[in-house]
């Protein structure tokens, strides 16, 4: 909400009112108290009348402040609000007539009384000033109100997230509004709307409100990040760091840590795609031809139409295509198969389901207590009130009942077009649940698959979210073109959406809308295999990659097979994630953020700690891509680069830049058919080009999470040495030009170094 005429003025009908001085303080154990009047006390009398603003700051988190700052105190609460993890720390002030001081962790906290002014500080420096316009009460026309936030934008700082965006990826000069829209990939709206930015100063902030919180960063005014919300009361959380990782850690740390995805959620889903027609026959080609074609597959999707037309949702297989649903899901599940199917959280007025959900109370009502209806997805369609025990209990029953049948997962698809004009079960506000209510719909699935398939079994693929919707993976980024414009504006989208706290992200491959050519349906589909999560899915054409030529089968066999073989490093980067919230794709800003260069880039991630993707936007396979400082190694052929410098090169639909960084020991597995299996099995350690005195500990996890064994390297006086807790046999890939000297195992001589294999226990080479 912008509320100024400029630089000068305040725009017609507002009044902007902003705390002057500390006139009064309490301090308590674990909250620091500010008494602000937004006026200067010039003698008694101006003590008779307001604004008065009260700001409590306390510590919910070592190295996190939350500010709270009330105009009245008086409103009533309204629900619902973010659940979050606090444990408030003690807090030792030192106060004097001109200053109060306090720190959490390494974030100190000078409040200067006498000209209102937060400064918040970490052992690296200044992290940003809340000045004395950085609060602020505000009235605006039709009695209405507001609350602002403010810090002051340092020359050179750039802010990141804001959830799942597709406008451009550094989001100074935008201005945001937090509001789950069903908008597609090509505009400013979003499916997953989330408060919380990140600055390459080395802090975040978390705006702590369910509603439409309003954002303009460096946009109203040019050397402000801003957030405000309507009412009385604004509650914000600023987070330290001081890198992006350590944020993002904090900030999952408060609104909850993603869940452990199962590993067989890795591999390659195929999908029904949307209006197409298909049937079991349709079905079971499809998977036979994947499997005919030596394209190892994971996961099997029913789309939309596995119910009838003007039923969604009824949870009743289609009668007509599929007569045998348990007869069909058990054949498929006898060919490793996971099966997921498509649901939303609506129920329309044709379906067998919804004569008992209104007369039950099961949907959202009107403030008439009628049930509230529209035609805009399904003819006359109600909404599932999940505020409503009862109704979840409902809901989950009919899934349940799926999952016996033989169904592993849920798209869990729309939850974003949430009315205002309505009464939910438990008395919610509507503004706070407009985007809260996609917490509520995953977490109802996720809840029942834990409950049916156990906790390190669960994961659905998601379209909306807002702040805490990290804890329930896959997300993935709606409905795009099938452009190569699509494809640079949704790898933004992912990469704001997990620099917002989220651990994993998919998307379309081929895109959804249209059909892709061939050429761009092989360019995705290397960045689709190079997601942490990969699925073909469209809306009007089938995404078998036989449908656009011989080549894009090749490339989907090689890149699936290739992801099937990286799983212990990826596995092992997803339970980092569930460890620390640190997303297992991230931005080249979160993983280098001293380069200065990198802060911009949108158009290549990394894929964990250090594999580098950069795929291909265009057609003339043209790779344009940015490599830090340091030795990197192409993963696929071996060529060392050094970096520090812009790259363009040519590529084949077999290759796109994916680079691994100096001083890496990437795991590498054995089989390339499937994404679950024993990883500690004849696994081979890739090491590239380890550091004269560089230890390296390599972890290999077990399919529940658990550390399976331990490897640990040491390079030290020309000798390499490997311990480990494994008794299973392992190779060691040395990527060097350096020769091995001395080994009792085979060796085995490669384009880019040497494979030592058969070893079992502890090693020492002689380089």
């Amino acid at each position: 909400m912008k509320f100024t005429d400029g630089n000068w003025l305040v725009k017609e009908g507002y009044t902007i009112h902003f705390p002057k001085i500390v006139y009064d303080t309490q301090i308590e154990e674990e909250a620091v108290t500010l008494y602000a009047p937004c006026k200067y006390i010039n003698h008694r009398g101006d003590t008779l009348d307001g604004p008065l603003l009260t700001i409590k700051l306390t510590a919910p988190l070592k190295d996190v402040i939350r500010v709270e700052t009330w105009h009245y105190q008086g409103e009533r609460v309204k629900y619902p609000n973010f659940e979050l993890s606090e444990r408030l720390e003690r807090l030792v002030v030192d106060e004097s007539d001109e200053l109060l001081t306090f720190n959490s962790g390494s974030m100190q906290v000078t409040i200067n009384k006498e000209n209102f002014a937060m400064i918040f500080e970490n052992a690296v420096g200044e992290l940003s000033v809340a000045d004395g316009k950085s609060l602020a009460w505000i009235e605006a026309p039709n009695d209405t109100t507001y609350m602002r936030g403010q810090l002051k934008l340092g020359v050179g700082e750039t802010l990141y997230g804001l959830g799942e965006r597709f406008t451009p990826f550094v989001k100074n000069g935008q201005s945001v509004d937090i509001w789950n829209e069903d908008g597609g990939t090509s505009s400013e709206q979003s499916y997953k709307n989330i408060p919380f930015f990140l600055s390459n100063k080395g802090y975040g902030v978390f705006v702590n409100h369910p509603e439409r919180v309003s954002f303009e960063l460096g946009s109203e005014l040019v050397s402000r990040s801003q957030w405000s919300v309507k009412g009385e009361k604004l509650d914000y959380y600023l987070i330290n760091g001081p890198t992006p990782k350590e944020v993002i850690s904090r900030y999952t740390a408060l609104t909850g840590r993603p869940a452990l995805p199962p590993s067989w959620s890795f591999g390659l889903w195929l999908s029904t795609s949307f209006t197409t027609d298909y049937n079991e026959e349709t079905v079971t080609h499809f998977v036979d031809g994947m499997a005919a074609r030596g394209i190892p597959l994971s996961v099997f999707h029913f789309d939309c139409f596995w119910m009838e037309g003007f039923e969604w949702t009824n949870f009743i297989w289609d009668k007509k295509n599929f007569p045998d649903p348990e007869g069909m899901l058990k054949r498929l599940k006898e060919k490793d198969l996971q099966i997921c199917v498509w649901i939303n959280p609506y129920i329309a007025q044709k379906s067998p389901l919804f004569k008992e959900a209104h007369e039950q109370g099961y949907l959202i009502k009107k403030t008439n207590g009628d049930t509230w209806q529209w035609d805009r997805w399904q003819a006359g369609m109600g909404i599932v009130d999940f505020t409503n025990p009862e109704a979840v209990i409902w809901y989950q029953n009919h899934l349940r009942r799926l999952v016996a049948m033989g169904v592993d997962s849920f798209k869990t698809d729309f939850g974003e077009r949430i009315p205002l004009d309505v009464v939910y079960h438990d008395g919610s506000d509507p503004d706070k649940m407009h985007n809260y209510y996609a917490q509520l719909y995953n977490q109802v699935v996720f809840d029942l698959l834990i409950e049916e398939k156990g906790e390190k079994d669960a994961v659905v693929f998601a379209r909306s979210a807002t702040a805490g919707g990290q804890q329930y993976p896959v997300h993935w980024g709606g409905d795009c073109d099938s452009t190569y414009e699509a494809m640079a504006e949704s790898l933004r989208g992912g990469l704001s959406l997990t620099t917002s706290g989220f651990g994993y992200w998919s998307h379309d491959i081929g895109g959804f809308e249209n059909t892709a050519s061939p050429d761009v349906f092989k360019r995705w589909t290397q960045f689709g295999l190079l997601s942490s999560h990969s699925r073909f899915h469209g809306s009007s054409s089938y995404r078998v990659p036989w449908n656009f030529d011989d080549e894009a089968v090749e490339v989907a066999k090689q890149f699936t097979e290739f992801k099937n073989r990286l799983m212990p490093y990826l596995y092992g980067e997803a339970v980092r994630n569930n460890q620390t919230g640190i997303p297992v794709m991230r931005s080249m800003h979160v993983e280098f953020p001293g380069d200065p260069l990198c802060d911009t880039l949108d158009r290549q991630y990394m894929l964990g700690c250090d594999i580098l993707v950069a795929p291909i936007f265009n057609k003339e396979g043209l790779a344009s891509y940015y490599l830090p400082k340091g030795k990197w190694t192409h993963l696929l052929t071996g060529v060392e680069k050094q970096g520090g410098s812009w790259i363009k090169e040519h590529y084949s639909y077999q290759s796109l830049p994916l680079f691994v960084r100096e001083n890496s020991v990437v795991p590498f597995g054995a089989d390339a058919f499937k994404p679950a299996y024993d990883y500690l099995d004849d696994v081979t350690l890739t090491i590239y080009h380890l550091d004269e005195g560089m230890t390296k500990e390599v972890p290999i996890y077990d399919q529940n999470g658990e550390l399976a064994a331990t490897f640990n390297l040491i390079k030290e006086n020309e000798r390499l040495a490997v311990t480990t807790t494994s008794d299973k046999p392992y190779h060691l890939h040395l990527i060097s030009a350096e020769n091995v000297k001395n080994s009792p195992n085979t060796v085995e001589k490669t384009a880019s170094g040497v494979k030592i294999i058969d070893i079992i226990g502890d090693m020492t080479l002689d380089l």
